[in-house]
């Protein structure tokens, strides 16, 4: 986990409460909360799988004390996957023109629950005194002894609280992306194809089909594409600069580190599996939290607003005329 640079900005700001339908044409639009979220996987959940150890919700992800410092996000609470993935560019596609690094920074920690290997009740630091353990039990997670049991009303959880059904096994659970992701929008990649030269460039790609990148202001080596359909829709009125509905990328710096999926050998100015290579230094990243926030309550945590529906749900359609697909690339 060395290979990464950690951004202050990957997380961001949850929202306070469920915004009415009356309220959402507001100028700066909410995200909604969490709590109303599939990722409130507590007692409280309204979403199909939810457990009875706890009524907490940010535990499953979270941490005030004892997180994993080895992890891109802050204190995370779970062991992180160690699987071995393979990845978008041994896919073998003659139309990918950025390196494809291994599967790290925030990614890899969405695919602790999302790649199947083990439980999502891996917890290092569990409700109550006294119940920290590293390990977050493991695979198994926390244990059905200790009230840990699932309700997955959808069948997409085993018993011990691992993603099953994988569309990878001729299943139906989308949501368990697996450890083959060449079927899967690409991450921990170069966006854009890459910088052009040896340096990053706002506008300047080896793929000329995206948006150009904008600079972090005040931070160094930080990048995000402008959400502008957040603009025209009126979600923050106007561009104000860097917030939670741009799309964040996430810098990785490609001049230290290894590359453990591709070559383990491979050190300094790495190339991936499709040839291409990388700038050797802090450079911008597709990864999950791109595209998706976990404490959004939007369609499938995208970061864009949706329409408000009857029953008072504030984000459906969120990517309704592919707004999210045509942030970043330019057709």
């Amino acid at each position: 986990m060395r290979h990464f640079v950690k951004t202050s900005v990957a997380t961001a700001v949850i929202a306070a409460a469920l915004i009415a339908a009356g309220s959402v044409t507001a100028a700066n639009k909410d995200a909604g909360s969490i709590k109303f979220t599939k990722h409130n996987l507590g007692a409280s959940g309204t979403g199909p799988n939810k457990t009875d150890g706890t009524n907490e919700i940010c535990i499953f992800c979270h941490t005030p004390h004892g997180g994993d410092i080895g992890a891109a996000v802050p204190l995370w609470n779970k062991k992180l996957s160690t699987a071995i993935f393979k990845t978008y560019d041994q896919l073998g596609t003659s139309t990918l023109d950025a390196a494809v690094d291994y599967v790290g920074s925030v990614s890899l920690a969405c695919l602790t629950c999302h790649d199947g290997t083990q439980a999502i009740d891996n917890i290092r630091n569990a409700p109550g005194s006294g119940q920290f353990l590293a390990s977050g039990g493991d695979t198994d997670g926390l244990k059905t002894a200790d009230g840990w049991s699932w309700n997955s009303s959808d069948s997409t959880l085993d018993a011990e609280g691992r993603f099953q059904n994988s569309v990878d096994d001729n299943g139906t659970n989308i949501w368990m992306l697996g450890t083959d992701l060449r079927n899967d929008h690409p991450i921990s990649m170069q966006y854009a194809g890459g910088p052009a030269g040896n340096a990053v460039s706002l506008n300047a790609f080896r793929d000329i089909d995206f948006k150009p990148i904008t600079a972090v202001p005040g931070v160094s080596n930080r990048w995000y594409v402008e959400n502008t359909s957040a603009v025209a829709d009126a979600m923050i009125g106007a561009s104000t600069g860097f917030d939670k509905w741009d799309f964040k990328l996430y810098t990785r710096d490609t001049g230290a580190g290894t590359h453990p999926q591709h070559n383990p050998a491979q050190a300094g100015h790495n190339t991936s599996a499709n040839g291409a290579t990388f700038v050797g230094g802090p450079e911008p990243f597709v990864e999950c939290g791109s595209c998706h926030d976990p404490h959004f309550q939007t369609t499938t945590f995208l970061r864009m607003q949706g329409h408000v529906n009857p029953g008072g749900d504030i984000n459906v359609m969120s990517n309704r005329s592919s707004k999210v697909c045509l942030t970043c690339h330019s057709k």
